[in-house]
């Protein structure tokens, strides 16, 4: 993606996952924004949004962060949220394995308390190694733990996919935890 891209998703995650007030945009309960409002109000902060370059940040983004609602008329962030919403996600069975990963220096923190979702709605899975481990790598050195999501269904613990094939939960106890040995992909 070219740069210029990339300064307008960044300030898209920023607004519709953690700081809608920063530009003082609405968000409805389940997270949308209205388009030309959220324009308006990035060009008054004197950020240059356009309908072509969200359009463009939405169809050449790897990880589809976003999406528009079924009129096209408002877009929101797919997962990742900090600001209270409802996603609308319903329960969905998810593959007996996942994987999150993570940086080294946490994993004191995470066999005591497990996966937490922090300042998020969720703790975010994959369905890949390969993914957990560019996820790690982003934040020191990687680590990918396995996680028994089969085990969690049976114990009641409920998985949901975003639209953009991230899983999420509330909460992965370490019991459910595996610490891979062999990082590299």
């Amino acid at each position: 993606m070219k740069p210029e891209l990339i300064k307008i998703s960044k300030f898209l995650s920023l607004i519709l996952r953690h700081k809608p007030e920063s530009i003082d945009v609405s968000m409805s309960p389940h997270g949308w924004v209205k388009i030309d409002e959220l324009i308006k109000a990035a060009q008054k902060h004197r950020i240059d949004l356009t309908k072509k370059l969200i359009d463009e940040v939405i169809t050449k983004n790897d990880k589809q962060r976003f999406t528009y609602s079924s009129d096209g008329e408002s877009i929101r962030a797919n997962q990742g949220h900090s600001v209270n919403i409802e996603l609308e996600l319903e329960p969905t069975k998810p593959p007996d394995t996942l994987y999150h990963g993570t940086a080294s220096r946490f994993m004191e923190n995470i066999h005591k308390k497990g996966l937490l979702k922090m300042n998020r709605q969720h703790v975010h899975l994959s369905l890949l190694k390969k993914t957990a481990y560019d996820v790690g790598k982003r934040h020191g050195k990687p680590v990918i733990l396995t996680i028994d999501a089969q085990r969690m269904t049976q114990d009641g613990y409920e998985f949901y996919l975003s639209k953009n094939g991230v899983w999420l939960t509330k909460h992965v106890p370490p019991q459910y935890l595996q610490e891979e040995q062999d990082v590299e992909k």
